[in-house]
């Protein structure tokens, strides 16, 4: 596959799982209805998921829990080998990404640009235990910084579609 297809299909997973998350509970509840002067979509104002977990002060309780179990949790261990000794980028970075991710400002498209989540994992291992390993991991930070279950279920269901997409090896 070219360099340019890859980056096409890593958009085309990236929007899809985007979509899923900052979509799935406001599409069906307005059909894409739009407003005939702005042509804005009634979805406007449904909630984000970036709103519904509370914000920016949130979403970084959420990485934080997320990297703290890895450093913690020995069930994590496969995972915890793929980063640096210091996971302060890391945790930059997945903040970073979750906040536009899940419909709130675009701190990492602004830093570097378009996330190419596949190819900048390349350089890693990544194969089934450590998808896994990294949704056990943000389940468990979900639960511990109290994200209703609801939310919990459709952000790992779109997570799901993600971290799996970052498999690059068959084990």
């Amino acid at each position: 596959m070219s360099d340019v297809s890859r980056q096409n299909a890593d958009t085309a997973a990236e929007q899809q799982a985007n979509d899923k998350v900052t979509g799935s509970a406001t599409d069906s509840a307005t059909d894409g209805a739009t407003d005939g002067a702005t042509g804005a979509t009634e979805q406007a104002a449904q909630p984000t998921a970036y709103e519904l977990i509370g914000g920016e002060a949130r979403v970084r309780e959420l990485v934080d829990r997320f990297y703290d179990l890895m450093d913690l949790e020995p069930q994590f261990a496969g995972l915890r080998a793929l980063h640096p000794p210091s996971m302060d980028g890391s945790r930059d970075k997945l903040f970073w990404f979750l906040c536009g991710w899940l419909g709130g400002p675009n701190h990492f498209i602004e830093r570097f640009g378009h996330p190419r989540l596949r190819a900048r994992h390349l350089p890693f291992e990544i194969g089934i235990s450590e998808r896994d390993q990294w949704m056990r991991c943000m389940a468990m930070a979900m639960h511990d910084v109290g994200l209703s279950e609801d939310l919990q279920m459709r952000l790992l269901q779109a997570l799901f579609q993600t971290a799996d997409w970052m498999r690059n090896v068959a084990r």
